[in-house]
């Protein structure tokens, strides 16, 4: 029987990068048995000052590394205009509520393409719980867990493990004993998959033989 390959993600809701890598991820994985399992890197935790759009950084990142990327995967995306960028330790404690409920992936899925393609603000706890709605959550549970903080806790050992793995760059995918930074290509991402489907199919420790040696 073949084994199912657990992929984790460590990725920022802020991050293009992380959204760019989705693309790459489905189409290496349409056909194979994984688990997938997203996780949090706060790339500017609080009190850190988070970016701002009309400064210059921002501008020239995406010009020079995120638009060309996102036309060659064939992915529409836009520097939002939040400012400041948001801070995502709510959202992050949303998806905790998610992946509860077995809806992680899809939320994950949802708060890319809000910031990114609808230009809407993370660090609100209404967008947060509209969009946790849109996704099938019960809204009035999923903002009672956000105003309680009921997550909180959650979500900081899930950052104290990317601490653990010493993530400093998102997306950051662990697949095996393969760890890519950054936005892979399908083929790359299919062969760690492969390679570990195989690893792990290698019996462990010795064998006997018909002769009775062991």
């Amino acid at each position: 029987m073949t084994e199912r390959v657990k992929i984790t993600i460590f990725s920022d809701y802020v991050c293009p990068f992380c959204m760019l890598a989705e693309g790459p991820l489905e189409e290496a994985t349409k056909d194979l048995k994984v688990d997938i399992e997203w996780k949090p890197f706060e790339l500017r935790a609080h009190p850190t000052p988070t970016l701002r759009p009309e400064d210059e950084y921002l501008p020239a990142i995406w010009a020079r590394a995120v638009y060309p990327l996102a036309r060659r995967v064939g992915v529409d995306i836009t520097l939002p205009t939040v400012s400041p960028q948001p801070y995502t330790h709510l959202a992050f404690e949303g998806y905790q509520f998610a992946a509860e409920h077995g809806l992680g992936t899809e939320y994950t899925h949802r708060m890319f393409r809000a910031f990114f393609q609808e230009d809407q603000d993370l660090g609100q706890p209404d967008v947060l719980q509209a969009l946790a709605e849109e996704i099938g959550l019960d809204g009035a549970a999923f903002r009672t867990a956000l105003d309680d903080r009921t997550y909180r806790d959650k979500h900081q050992d899930a950052l104290r493990e990317a601490q653990a793995h010493q993530i400093q760059t998102v997306p950051t995918i662990l697949i095996g004993d393969t760890r890519i930074e950054g936005v892979p290509s399908p083929v790359q991402l299919r062969k760690a998959i492969l390679d570990t489907q195989a690893q792990q199919l290698v019996p462990f420790g010795g064998t006997c033989d018909v002769n009775g040696g062991c």
